[in-house]
């Protein structure tokens, strides 16, 4: 006979205070160290796409840093996930810093190697041009799929200087490949001026819903969530989550801050809001730690990873993800 085998969870805070040992993500264990996850933590230290201030290359280790003080259950959404789902962390992938066509091609390999074994990605940058291979692995295995993108701006411009391949250009491209579902795309926190009318006459040609930060505040997360459901549907989910949609008073360490973001607080209410949704795969980009002050992005960012954690942690127990090993 054999049972299943327990997940491995963080380390206990009662044996190891949280600001010693390793700075794995909520100080859960290594990939290594378990075989194989549910949910796979992924660090994507790469920045070369920025268009202003670089640094988020650093944003993976800080991040993990912020995290030390997660704990294992979460109330909002009466789940523990490190015990309803194997949840590790995956290190990080080695991208070139000097060719951004090789390193979204390194992306792409890691996180469909990842996912062959059966793992979900919550994925740490980095900037956001790597959304773009990542949304390649996860359309490969699910095909199109439904985008909410969190984010100040609408990342679906052509070019910069002649480059394809940018942190604001990433969802354009994956239009273009066919990676998403154009039923069911939305922006979320969107604001601040743009280079002209057409951005927004392009973005709605491509299939995008807007839902800017002034609508959050006027008509409140709950009917926000309700739409957003509504939207996406039954679909396999995608969510990716630029951290400057925050305003720049809950997030000051990003590469292109724009004043009048959403609160941590609705960032993390909307997100809950998607439990019971078909998410697949989530990232987190754009924390760059040399603007940050008191760890106050890397803690925002820390606290959206955990709640994506979670729901992919839940949308695995509800029978889409991999068994955990067995031990005799």
């Amino acid at each position: 006979m054999t049972e299943p085998r327990r997940p491995r969870g963080p380390v206990d805070s009662s044996l190891v205070p949280r600001f010693a040992g390793p700075a794995t993500f909520a100080r859960l264990p290594r990939l290594d160290q378990v075989g194989r996850a549910d949910v796979a933590v992924l660090g994507v230290p790469f920045d070369s796409g920025v268009s202003y201030r670089p640094g988020a290359r650093f944003g993976p280790s800080a991040v993990r840093e912020a995290s030390r003080l997660l704990r294992p259950y979460h109330p909002a959404l009466d789940v523990s996930p490190f015990e309803l789902a194997q949840v590790a962390d995956a290190g990080d992938v080695a991208c070139n810093p000097f060719d951004i066509g090789q390193a979204v091609e390194t992306v792409e390999h890691a996180a469909g190697e990842l996912m062959d074994t059966g793992a979900r990605l919550l994925t740490i940058g980095g900037d956001h041009t790597i959304a773009l291979p990542l949304l390649r692995a996860v359309a490969r295995r699910h095909g199109p799929v439904a985008l909410l993108h969190f984010d100040a701006h609408l990342d679906t411009w052509d070019t910069y200087f002649g480059a394809a391949y940018t942190h604001g250009t990433p969802f354009r491209r994956a239009v273009e490949e066919g990676l998403l579902d154009t039923e069911a795309l939305s922006h979320v926190g969107t604001r601040g001026p743009l280079y002209g009318r057409r951005d927004l006459q392009d973005d709605r040609r491509m299939g995008f819903g807007v839902v800017t930060s002034a609508d959050v505040m006027r008509r409140g997360v709950d009917e926000i969530v309700a739409a957003l459901r509504q939207r996406i549907g039954d679909r396999p989910l995608y969510v990716s989550v630029d951290i400057d949609v925050l305003d720049p008073a809950h997030a000051p360490g990003t590469g292109t801050p724009e004043a009048g973001g959403l609160t941590s607080r609705e960032l993390l209410e909307i997100m809950r809001g998607l439990a019971g949704t078909g998410l697949v795969g989530a990232d987190v980009v754009e924390v760059a730690p040399a603007y940050d002050h008191a760890e106050i992005t890397s803690v925002a960012a820390s606290h959206v990873a955990y709640d994506l954690v979670s729901l992919l942690a839940l949308r695995g127990a509800h029978g889409t993800g991999p068994a955990l090993e067995e031990t005799p």
